[in-house]
């Protein structure tokens, strides 16, 4: 993976505030996709925000969206490099784990490969990235995000490979809680529902199934959801968040 290495976040509050408090600094992982890119505008109210993503062009708009916005093309499933992503950082406070893939395949004709694409980009990356940055969120006593899926709790036919992936995700996020336990690090999985994303609505596409935004979640409202994980005072975590449409649909 050739990354362009994060600057260490360690600008005052805003332009002219020499002295303030340092912000927090947040990471995000598949920034440039739907869910991914409203975390990164969410955030960015009041973090120094490290957009990790694929797409130049997008990336280059997040940039330019914020300049507590700093843009990392990246290929994360080039795993032995993901420490580049942390290193040099003085602080690192909240990781958001947005990247994922997702494609419908019925269990017979699911291969190898299917698999191993899943459980790299949905499993191994976000528990890598988190075990290069436990020493930050340590020091920092920070938050995990784990961005799953309604999938993670219910599995159906045609969504095998997918489903799998995301029910690994929150058996690490369950197991990640117990263990940094005692460095005060926080570890929550958020499950959206639908969202109206370009992933979704190139699984509807795949399934041939009319596509209907109105009847599902904003990407911004997944974002202020995980906003309220992160705001949480620091007395509790939110361990467990299902964020559902408000009018769910059947089928």
């Amino acid at each position: 993976m050739t990354t362009t290495p994060p600057p260490t976040p360690s600008a005052s509050n805003s332009p002219g505030e020499a002295g303030q408090q340092q912000l927090p600094v947040c990471l995000v992982t598949g920034a440039t996709g739907g869910i991914g890119r409203a975390v990164v505008e969410e955030m960015a109210a009041d973090h120094h925000v490290i957009a990790v993503g694929r797409n130049q062009d997008r990336l280059a708009q997040l940039a330019d969206f914020s300049d507590r916005v700093r843009a990392v093309p990246a290929d994360l499933t080039d795993v032995e490099s993901l420490p580049e992503l942390v290193d040099g950082l003085d602080r690192l406070d909240v990781v958001v784990h947005a990247a994922a893939v997702s494609h419908r395949l019925d269990f017979a004709e699911a291969t190898p490969k299917d698999w191993r694409e899943h459980l790299e980009l949905n499993v191994v990356v976000p528990a890598e990235l988190t075990r290069a940055a436990l020493p930050l969120l340590k020091a920092s006593r920070g938050t995990v995000v784990l961005i799953n899926s309604g999938a993670g709790f219910t599995a159906t036919a045609g969504n095998s490979v997918y489903a799998a992936s995301k029910f690994a995700l929150r058996a690490l996020g369950d197991a990640l809680r117990q263990e940094v336990k005692p460095d005060g690090i926080r570890v929550s999985s958020v499950h959206p529902g639908p969202v109206d994303t370009e992933m979704l609505r190139g699984i509807y596409t795949t399934m041939d199934k009319p596509y209907r935004p109105e009847e599902y979640i904003r990407p911004a409202s997944v974002a202020q959801a995980i906003r309220t994980v992160v705001d949480a005072g620091e007395d509790v975590q939110l361990t467990t968040v299902s964020v559902r449409p408000r009018v769910e649909q059947k089928g």
